[in-house]
């Protein structure tokens, strides 16, 4: 049982869900929300505050302008889409405490938040002032 309770302590370190973000988003938690995908899906839709940060221009000095001090919420498209899973990585890997949020973009969505970008979704939740 205690292997089994080290499994999930850390699976819910390393990983948030929708609500979970929402949530810290409104209490302006010590985050930024990464968006891991290509410049082109950023730009047609993204959660609300969300950086670009492409995964494979994740480098030392394409990353050094950020503060070490906030955790990182890596998304990407959703459940057939691994660029969240490349960027948490690589984030990891640059120092940086990093969480891949669950579902991407997608279950953001499903969950009823709204995005913005050149083709946001409105959302069913009343949105935080992000």
């Amino acid at each position: 049982m205690e292997n089994q309770i080290k499994f999930y302590e850390n699976k819910l370190a390393y990983e948030m869900d929708p609500s979970d973000l929402f949530d810290a988003l409104e209490k302006e938690e010590n985050i930024v929300v990464v968006d891991a995908r290509q410049s082109f899906g950023y730009e047609k839709e993204h959660i609300p505050t969300a950086i670009n940060l492409p995964h494979r221009e994740m480098t030392v000095e394409n990353t050094a302008h950020l503060d070490k001090t906030k955790t990182y919420i890596c998304y990407c498209d959703g459940i057939g889409c691994n660029a969240s899973t490349k960027g948490a990585l690589r984030m990891t890997r640059l120092g940086f405490k990093v969480k891949e949020l669950i579902g991407g973009i997608e279950w953001w969505k499903f969950d009823g938040y709204a995005t913005q970008g050149t083709q946001p979704s409105q959302g069913s939740i009343i949105q935080c002032a992000c």
